[in-house]
């Protein structure tokens, strides 16, 4: 294999590029993990981490991928045979349906074409319905890495509510913590579910759960049977920054950089780049002439941009040439999606000048494999980078 020049594009939805102060604090000495100076460690993230989420409640880090946060979430709030209502928005709700299913529950799950949120008309009313209050948890994922569409998940809180149903609110914010604004405790969220390897800007290894004092209370009185995932085995050795079992501990030393860089942006100007980067793709995808997967403009990510392309193209094709003509990894379209999209990451440790490549290596390849379109995408990008240049670097 020969050696490639410049820097390898990785502009997957996650995991993301992992920046060289968080790769540099990974790098140091493992320690006891039973010692004061990995006490002070553990301290540190486990407190942290908490306005990342929005929440002055606890987040439990767990060494795993997301799935296992999803797990996590299940078997602590359940019990074998609970209901829990969970709706299609994309490959990773469905993946999330799987779960509960093979681990005893019985998930029901609202259709849709993929292409929309979670309604929060739909969710009410079948909560409504539900009047022996059988459904346990409301499960839904928050951005949906395989789509590109965000669930507005204050107004699924407010469905609840006005169904006046006790269910839990379960939300995935595997791809949206750190690049979407997130409010555990403000929208009434009872389980929130996440990884580090994408807007934390980590390599996969640590999954998270945020939990409400509702939550706690369900697994104190949960009778799913389980161990590795057990929250109270977890709560009481952090109180005073330990864990369990043997923690990750490299991977805590990159979260501590990661939140440090969090911090010395700002939460509200990280969303906001966010936000930008996403507004400048979609205007490029636009100009080209092809279609957004999200349907609708209010449940656009600010992680990624889904694209849709013609019968006759094979996004596949045009994933792999650009990866070996230009060295940039996009994401494949998923199960419904496949053969029928591509994906654009634009979150974590990302700037102007990182969308600027990104976008032209996506134009050079669309020349490169006579795929018809429209010219003139990176630059309708770039003009509105340049417009707003400044705007968003500092919003406090």
């Amino acid at each position: 294999m020969s050696y490639k020049s410049g820097r390898h594009f990785l502009q997957i939805p996650g995991p993301t590029n992992v920046p060289d102060r968080v790769l540099h604090a990974m790098s140091y000495p493992t320690i006891d993990h039973r010692g004061p100076d990995f006490q002070a460690l553990g301290a540190d993230v486990l407190e942290r981490i908490k306005p990342v989420f929005g929440t002055t409640n606890p987040v439990i880090i767990f060494p795993a991928s997301g799935t296992g946060a999803w797990e996590a979430a299940l078997v602590n709030t359940l019990s074998p045979g609970d209901r829990v209502l969970m709706f299609e928005t994309g490959h990773f709700a469905t993946l999330w349906r799987n779960m509960a299913q093979k681990l005893g529950f019985e998930p029901e799950l609202i259709d849709s074409d993929w292409r929309r949120g979670a309604d929060p008309q739909a969710i009410e009313k079948r909560l409504a319905e539900d009047r022996n209050h059988e459904i346990k948890a409301v499960a839904v994922v928050h951005n949906e890495t395989s789509t590109g569409v965000t669930s507005r998940i204050a107004k699924i809180r407010k469905a609840i509510d006005n169904a006046k149903h006790p269910a839990l609110l379960l939300v995935d914010t595997i791809s949206s913590l750190g690049s979407i604004r997130y409010e555990h405790d403000a929208w009434g969220v009872d389980v929130t579910v996440s990884g580090s390897q994408k807007g934390l800007m980590l390599p996969p290894g640590l999954s998270f759960n945020a939990v409400s004092d509702k939550a706690l209370e369900a697994s104190r009185t949960s009778g799913q049977p389980r161990s590795y995932w057990d929250w109270q085995d977890m709560l009481g050795p952090n109180e005073n920054g330990f864990f369990p079992y043997t923690p990750a501990t490299n991977l805590l030393y990159g979260l501590r950089e990661a939140i440090d860089m969090l911090e010395e942006e700002g939460l509200d100007n990280v969303f906001a780049r966010h936000d930008r980067h996403a507004e400048a793709t979609r205007r490029a995808v636009t100009a080209w002439g092809f279609d957004i997967v999200c349907a609708n403009p209010a449940e656009y990510s600010s992680a990624l941009t889904a694209v849709l392309v013609p019968d006759a193209v094979d996004p596949d094709a045009l994933r792999r040439l650009i990866l070996d003509d230009f060295d940039m990894s996009l994401g494949a379209g998923l199960s419904k999606l496949k053969g029928r999209a591509f994906r654009i990451g634009h979150l974590g440790d990302f700037n102007d000048l990182t969308l600027a490549g990104t976008l032209s290596g996506v134009e050079m390849g669309l020349k490169r494999a006579g795929i018809e379109h429209q010219s003139g995408g990176v630059q309708a990008a770039l003009d509105y980078l340049a417009e707003t240049a400044g705007s968003a670097a500092k919003v406090a």
